[in-house]
């Protein structure tokens, strides 16, 4: 890299965060995830407002290919954190209402969302079976990192429909990623061979690496030591990472795949490891990857059909969520309207979309149109959790719900783990 070089990338750095930053507390000034802000922000810098030419100045292309792989690399270390993160909401009480919930607010969109793709909404490289099973996936999954800053936010920790949204997130989250890694294998042009050794590789790093790691965890905490998960995190989500992008799926496996097997505990790995990676994912790449994403989306040039089609997208997306969620949890036994406040949680999108709907353009599945309105649609339907909950889930509500479950059983205080510390800190971990 050149010395012009680096004076750009730095200046570049510079604007991305800057922007980023004050959309996102801008934001949350008005009661919303900061990320909605700084996703914006990556679309404000895209083609949508700026021409071709300014951004061609203000992105060079080698600078743009760096900037993609800050991206990636902040990717990464966001699903190892969301790898972290899931398996600390397994359901405790109340599992029926968990899985039904998580069934419906899972199948329903998935089912309406293939219809949609095979009647509807037609890429500009014609339907395929990867193109449905994607938009299937990429409207039914839940952003349960936003989910968990929106219960913080919105003081509704200790009440029965947050913990029941938090583990249906949870569960949902695990099977929008495994149908994910099912897509990507059936649209992979890589050699196919290579796909059967992902059993082995999962059998490594749950019988092999896992045991490893809680053993030398152990030794850690015995000898005080508090640097080393730092070193041993960043070094097992760049391999694991690496692993699945030569299997022929994408690095954000291989890092989710090794949150999952992080220790956790007494001298565990995961608290300090995430603390550590977490500050330099929220504060530097993960906007650095807002901007990449967001240079792909393109409003300007929509027309009447693009926002039909955006409307339908958003019919099957938030009544996909709503009507499986709702009903589900209903037929279970938990009132309407909790059933709906819990609808209302699970169909928050944020970042985890973003990255799926990313995945999808790489893979050829999406034009950049379609990218467009799926973008779209993940912005709007994170919006719209905060006032529907105002009005569904009022203070009065919440400080009796809370009560009544206090008295049925004294929960302990809370986990606070990376992702939803750094959430209720007004991060941008989302």
């Amino acid at each position: 890299m050149t010395s012009g070089q680096s004076v750009t990338l730095l200046l570049v750095l510079a604007l991305v965060l800057a922007v980023a930053k004050t959309l996102g507390a801008l934001l949350a000034r008005f009661g919303q995830p900061s990320v909605i802000g700084e996703i914006l922000a990556g679309i404000l810098l895209g083609p949508t407002l700026l021409p071709g030419s300014v951004q061609r100045a203000l992105f060079p292309a080698d600078i743009h290919l760096i900037l993609s792989a800050l991206g990636t690399l902040g990717v990464a270390l966001f699903l190892f954190l969301i790898g972290q993160e899931l398996t600390r909401h397994p359901p405790r009480r109340q599992t029926g209402v968990v899985l039904a919930a998580t069934v419906g607010s899972i199948g329903v969109p998935f089912a309406l969302a293939c219809l949609l793709a095979v009647t509807v909404i037609e890429p500009s490289g014609g339907r395929s079976l990867g193109y449905t099973l994607f938009l299937g996936t990429a409207m039914s999954v839940t952003a349960f990192p936003v989910l968990a800053r929106i219960v913080r936010d919105r003081d509704l920790l200790g009440t029965p429909v947050a913990g029941i949204s938090l583990a249906s997130a949870a569960i949902g989250d695990l099977l929008a990623w495994s149908m994910l890694a099912v897509t990507v294998m059936v649209t992979s042009g890589h050699t196919q061979w290579r796909l059967l050794l992902m059993f082995p590789l999962l059998a490594l790093v749950f019988a092999v690496v896992r045991p490893l790691l809680a053993r030398w965890a152990g030794r850690r905490a015995r000898r005080g030591q508090t640097r080393e998960p730092y070193a041993v995190a960043l070094a097992g989500v760049l391999a694991c990472g690496a692993a699945t992008e030569w299997l022929g799926l994408h690095i954000i496996f291989g890092a989710f795949l090794f949150g999952l097997v992080m220790p956790s505990g007494p001298g565990g790995l995961r608290e300090p490891a995430g603390r550590q990676l977490g500050l330099v994912t929220e504060y530097l790449l993960l906007p650095v990857y807002f901007v990449v994403a967001g240079a792909q989306v393109d409003l300007s040039r929509l027309g009447v059909s693009g926002f039909a089609e955006f409307g339908a997208i958003m019919l099957v997306a938030v009544g996909g969520k709503y009507l499986g969620a709702a009903a589900g949890a209903r037929w279970s036994g938990l009132d309407w309207r909790r059933s709906v406040v819990l609808a209302t949680l699970v169909n928050t999108r944020g970042l985890t979309e973003l990255i799926i709907l990313t995945a999808g353009l790489q893979l050829g599945l999406l034009d950049q149109r379609l990218y467009s309105l799926m973008v779209l649609m993940a912005v709007v339907t994170t919006v719209m959790a905060g006032p529907l909950l105002r009005v569904l889930y009022p203070p009065r509500l919440v400080a009796a719900d809370r009560k009544r479950a206090a008295a049925e059983e004294p929960a302990a205080d809370p986990d606070r783990s990376p992702v939803t510390t750094a959430a209720a800190a007004g991060g941008t971990t989302a």
